[in-house]
């Protein structure tokens, strides 16, 4: 009779997980490009638009150019949001099509 038991480990090809590094850099990389926009555009447009266009140009009260300000900035944010999905979402179907053709 013939004995089975346990044999080499290494026997047995074992598939690794390792993500695609350009994928991983490139996702990181355009994590971080949303997230700077997201801090920095929002902040930048409320601040000029206020003090240049709805005070500066249009003569607006400080009342009302920090009401519309704030108007701005949530438009941005949403604006910043909408394109990070949008560049996620075709990031994301070009690494499975890539995958897909291996």
């Amino acid at each position: 009779m013939e004995r089975y038991g346990p044999g080499p480990v290494s026997a047995v090809p074992v598939a690794e997980f390792r993500p695609n590094e350009g994928s991983l850099t490139s996702t990181l990389r355009t994590l971080l490009f949303f997230t700077a926009l997201m801090i920095t555009l929002p902040v930048g447009l409320y601040f000029s638009s206020k003090a240049y266009v709805f005070e500066g140009s249009l003569g607006m009260s400080d009342r009302d150019s920090y009401f519309y300000a704030a108007i701005v900035a949530v438009v941005t944010v949403h604006v910043v949001l909408a394109l990070f999905v949008y560049v996620a979402w075709n990031e994301g179907s070009r690494q499975w099509r890539e995958g897909k053709q291996d």
